[in-house]
């Protein structure tokens, strides 16, 4: 057994919460700017936090399409967490991604952590980061 292996945690178990800041940080910033590349296309220039609304809907259908049916972001996928069903480890579908996504971008959800560390939009959405 190689010392690296030591030092990586097991797939499956929940991810930590540095990997998941940084899966979301990673994904913010890829929605901000499609959501400055709409605004630009669409013809809508907009004040700066107003942009800022178009990145929540692209985080939110980023997060509807891509954990609901692939079970990663690509941020998660570059942070090596997924987000699976906290009842049988599957896909939680895209309405519950939806969901999570929009308490997401509600901000406080997230910060209201409960038992096992999920967050009130893992709950709500019967879902939890595992490291990949």
């Amino acid at each position: 057994m190689s010392d690296s292996s030591v030092n990586q945690p097991e797939p499956g178990s929940p991810a930590t919460w540095i990997k998941r800041f940084v899966a979301l940080l990673l994904d913010w910033i890829l929605c901000l700017l499609i959501g400055i590349g709409i605004a630009r296309v669409t013809g809508i220039f907009t004040a700066p936090s107003e942009r800022g609304l178009w990145a929540l809907v692209v985080l939110t259908v980023e997060y509807g399409v891509f954990i609901g049916l692939f079970t990663q972001t690509l941020g998660m996928r570059i942070a090596r967490i997924r987000c699976v069903s906290a009842t049988d480890a599957g896909r939680i579908g895209i309405p519950r991604a939806l969901l999570r996504g929009v308490l997401l971008c509600l901000v406080f959800p997230p910060l209201i952590i409960g038992a096992g560390g999920r967050g009130l939009h893992d709950r709500a959405a019967n879902s939890i980061m595992v490291h990949a």
